[in-house]
């Protein structure tokens, strides 16, 4: 059961004293007010990178947009706070939700925890969810954006970007959460607020945006709401799901969602242009990990041995490949395709970033030298399995993301002690990757 709220937190300065042109009109006692979080979005969803200073007496607020600073204030007229319908009923949005108060950049609290990293949508950028707020960095070049560090505390245990626009979804974490753990806030950062709320009864394990849809996953639930107006779309029951694994594609045209089925081992896909359910019985131990290609069509998992990942066609659950990551089990944490689809990057808990070649798979010439070595003679399939073309080594047992870059055969990794790595690989020879660039984004001083 979740409730959804757009509300109008402690009064700001109005910028535009005329309301009829104000992006939240005044409702009217007893009334219901639609409009309001879908005008929010609409007005700044758009829009590029926030401001990168931000403090707590601050009311107009620079943004670089195109190489150019320009000045916003932040939009908070004298509203009553908006209401919005649900499955029939209009739920009333709580109205003493206060304006989080800033540090300025270049404060540092004395000591950072990270609770959270995640990529973007297209690669470009990640966010990390500290003890005292949230922080936005670019991939290439490495720079922090911007950052937001909230007084008195301020956990963010999840922060989701919506591509590079200034809304984002953000859950509390850490012994002092500046939200509660079952609610997603929906932040707009021109604004320097929430422009809505969805509580939940119970945990909230993950959030996946879409510029159309708002997907939370719960323990054993997903819900699937519209973005401008916060309207529940779907109700998914799903096997446990503690990790919130969930993933959909990007594209506008073709939504296609991926979460975990009713049985173990079991994933379910739907399809919502062509209103179709595919599940897919893809290992038979517990599934650890799974990623979507950009467009889709294609299903990459791994069970909690972490030997094995396969690769799987959507449409029909065809299996289309299947790949080693090694002999011993291993905790998965992150699949990863490039944009063409091309690669495959996996990371696990030994250590070991591993680049498989997905058109290798049916070519037996494109294997590396060191697996051709193994397979000679009559030997079992485990030896005759396709490896990985490339690998980069790094700390084992530590918690690592990875995506491919935006230039040519790249890989970016991301770790939970702060690490930033940027990493090439050879497309023909393989082997060990190339380390372009590493940084520490939690000890800023701590790169070369």
């Amino acid at each position: 059961m979740a409730t959804v709220s757009a509300f109008s937190s402690s009064e700001w300065p109005n910028p535009n004293p005329n309301p009829s042109t104000s992006a939240n009109t005044r409702s009217e006692e007893g009334k219901e007010h639609t409009n309001s979080l879908a005008g929010d979005l609409h007005s700044g969803i758009s829009s590029g990178l926030p401001p990168i200073r931000t403090s707590s007496n601050q009311q107009r607020i620079p943004y670089i947009q195109d190489g150019k600073e320009d000045i916003h204030a932040a939009t908070q007229p004298n509203s009553a706070p908006a209401t919005v319908p649900v499955h029939g009923q209009t739920l009333i949005p709580s109205s003493n939700h206060k304006i989080p108060n800033f540090h300025n950049r270049d404060s540092s609290p004395s000591h950072l925890s990270l609770f959270h990293v995640s990529f973007n949508q297209d690669n470009g950028c990640f966010a990390c969810g500290i003890n005292q707020g949230f922080r936005i960095y670019n991939c290439d070049p490495f720079r922090e954006i911007f950052r937001r560090d909230f007084e008195n505390g301020g956990g963010i245990g999840i922060v989701e970007m919506l591509f590079r626009c200034n809304i984002l979804a953000l859950v509390g974490g850490g012994s002092q959460p500046q939200y509660p753990l079952n609610k997603v806030m929906i932040w707009d950062d021109h604004q320097g607020r929430c422009i809505g709320e969805l509580s939940f009864r119970s945990e909230v394990r993950g959030v996946r945006l879409r510029r159309d849809r708002i997907i939370v996953i719960l323990e054993q639930k997903i819900f699937v709401y519209n973005f401008t107006d916060l309207k529940l779309l779907q109700q998914i029951e799903t096997f446990a799901n503690p990790k919130g694994l969930c993933d959909v594609s990007q594209a506008s045209g073709n939504f296609v969602l991926v979460c975990l089925g009713l049985r173990k081992g079991q994933v379910r896909v739907e399809h919502y242009a062509s209103k179709r359910t595919k599940f897919i019985l893809a290992h038979d131990s517990r599934i650890a990990c799974f990623a979507l290609s950009q467009n889709g069509n294609m299903l990459a998992t791994a069970s909690n041995k972490g030997t094995l990942v396969r690769i799987f066609n959507t449409h029909d659950g065809s299996l289309l490949h299947e790949v080693r990551r090694g002999a011993d089990r291993a905790e998965i944490h992150s699949l990863a395709f490039s944009p063409t689809a091309e690669w495959l990057a996996v990371s696990s808990d030994k250590g070991t970033i591993h680049v498989f070649s997905i058109t290798s798979v049916d070519n037996p010439d494109l294997i590396t030298s060191s697996s051709r070595a193994l397979i000679k003679g009559v030997i079992p399939k485990y030896f005759s399995s396709v490896w990985s073309l490339a690998q980069f080594r790094l700390v084992e047992g530590s918690q690592y993301i990875v995506a491919f870059g935006h230039q040519k055969n790249t890989v970016v990794i991301l770790g939970l002690d702060g690490s930033f790595y940027r990493c090439q690989f050879d497309p023909k020879a393989g082997g060990e990757m190339t380390q372009l660039e590493y940084h520490n984004f939690v000890k800023p001083d701590d790169s070369f």
